[in-house]
């Protein structure tokens, strides 16, 4: 009996996908934006089943202030490449490399290679009919109402620099497209360069990102756009797919790693990385999914089973798994000693805010459960500790406790309402449960020591958390005072959808 994987494969917000094959093994990363670790690096053996291997980058490059954007993985002569997109510190945005010679190994930054006026983002690369390597990109010109022209120049030998003259490949010329192509990607086949990129809106609640493709014979050019596209859009599981890359197996077969919000939870859940293999007709055009857009499910392409686990961290290593993400402007003071005790404390400068220290996961689906035990007694005075649906600082909601009581929570626009309150005077142990439907619809219980659960409010929606090109994130939290640690032990995050 074939085996069959279900879409996403990466569950949760990775926006902007990349992923390439060093022998038998695959690698990705995506879209951080504001979090850190920059750009997870996921890895995996049969396409369907991932799991985070470490990072690009544990913080910020130094030239860097945000907006971590479109990380593309490629190999070139045995040495590994990161190109991406940041902000510079004027606020523009750039393309810079970082390089490796090992996949496990660090990444060295080199700083940026174009910071164009109107921004320069989601790069990538490919090698012409002349043998010569050359950088891709989008020209953020959507940023200013102009068109979107994605440009192609050569590389130094080393590829970390610019050399010769830009040339123009294609604009956002086609209705379809809108205001916008971006997110491009190159493969060779059959003497032709085919230039897979997305068009229209990204992201948020108004997006209508597609997918086309355009060829040419040589890399620089003319290029022809397929007359039959786009050739991913919406359907009724996925919406907004795009921006991704391509990777072949060692048989040839070629399958393309994007992003799409789902239906369902929308972009409370955020753009979530799709598998879909890349079929192409006699008129040499590819096709994914037979045009219906993407799959709900299909068959795994090297035959293994999908095995979806729920994150469990009981903290009992001497090293924080890899799986949790702080801001990186803010980065809570974390610490775990292998003893059962994840210890968390805001910033100094940060302390008195409730929301001071968090350490968050990505959501796995739009119906999902966390729950996380507080040791009570690691809280004193004005401190404050929980369990979030995170946003960005000043949208989140949740429940915590404070001064013998647990209350939940709702942070809008900077200004925090408590919701509901309930007293607990003598608990030592505090068990906090979050469960979200629909991706924005919360449940909140707790359990006093070896009690049973009580909800403490029957519903609350969380309709305006997510900013715009971000998810909801599954947050520790904690607040109140300076140079004190909450405690929390037993962390649990299930996705309810494969109940």
């Amino acid at each position: 009996m074939s085996q069959s994987y279900r879409n996403p494969v990466i569950p949760g917000d990775h926006p902007d996908p990349s992923i390439i094959r060093v022998g038998k093994q695959y690698w990705a990363t995506s879209t951080t934006s504001e979090w850190a670790p920059i750009f997870p690096l996921l890895r995996s053996d049969d396409l369907v089943n991932w799991r985070v291997a470490g990072s690009i980058f544990p913080s910020a490059p130094a030239w860097s202030r945000g907006s971590y954007w479109a990380p593309e993985l490629s190999e070139y002569q045995g040495r590994f490449f990161l190109y991406y997109a940041a902000r510079n510190h004027q606020g523009i945005l750039c393309v810079a490399v970082a390089t490796s010679d090992n996949m496990e190994h660090p990444f060295h930054d080199h700083g940026p290679l174009i910071c164009q006026e109107d921004g320069s983002i989601d790069p990538v690369t490919a090698i012409d009919e002349h043998g010569r390597r050359c950088l891709i990109w989008k020209e953020d010109g959507n940023s200013r109402h102009l068109h979107t022209p994605i440009w192609a120049q050569p590389l130094s030998p080393d590829g970390t620099k610019l050399t010769g003259i830009r040339t123009q490949l294609i604009t956002n010329d086609a209705p379809w497209e809108g205001p916008v192509v971006e997110g491009p990607f190159i493969v060779k086949r059959d003497g032709f360069f085919y230039l897979f990129y997305a068009g229209a809106g990204c992201c948020g609640i108004n997006c209508d990102y597609k997918v086309g493709v355009a060829r040419a014979k040589n890399l620089l050019g003319p290029w022809q756009k397929n007359p039959g596209n786009p050739i991913v859009s919406s359907n009724d599981s996925w919406r907004c797919p795009g921006h991704g890359s391509i990777v072949a197996d060692p048989s040839g077969r070629e399958f393309f790693l994007y992003h799409s919000y789902p239906q369902v939870g929308f972009f409370f859940v955020g753009r979530e990385a799709m598998l879909d293999e890349i079929v192409w007709d006699q008129d040499g055009w590819p096709h994914v999914n037979r045009g219906s857009g993407p799959s709900v499910s299909a068959a795994s392409p090297l035959g293994a089973p999908q095995k979806p686990q729920p994150i469990i961290d009981d903290f009992d290593c001497a090293t924080l798994s890899l799986n949790w993400q702080w801001s990186w402007r803010n980065p809570p003071i974390v610490s775990v000693r292998g003893d059962g005790n994840l210890h968390l404390r805001p910033r100094k400068q940060e302390s008195n805010d409730m929301l001071g220290g968090v350490l968050a996961q990505v959501v796995p689906s739009p119906h999902y459960r966390a729950s996380v035990d507080l040791v009570t007694s690691s809280l004193t005075g004005d401190m404050t500790a929980g369990l979030s649906g995170y946003g960005q600082p000043h949208d989140a909601i949740g429940i915590a406790y404070k001064q013998n009581a647990v209350f939940v929570f709702r942070r809008r626009d900077n200004k925090t309402l408590e919701t509901a309150r309930a007293a607990i005077p003598s608990a030592k142990i505090l068990h906090l449960k979050i469960e979200v439907k629909q991706g924005n619809d919360y449940q909140f219980w707790f359990a006093a020591d070896d009690g049973p659960w009580r909800e403490l409010q029957e519903r609350v929606a969380g309709a305006d958390l997510p900013p715009w090109d971000l998810a909801v994130r599954a947050a520790l939290i904690c607040g109140g005072l300076p140079n004190k640690d909450a405690v929390f032990r037993h962390f649990r995050l299930e996705n309810l959808n494969r109940e």
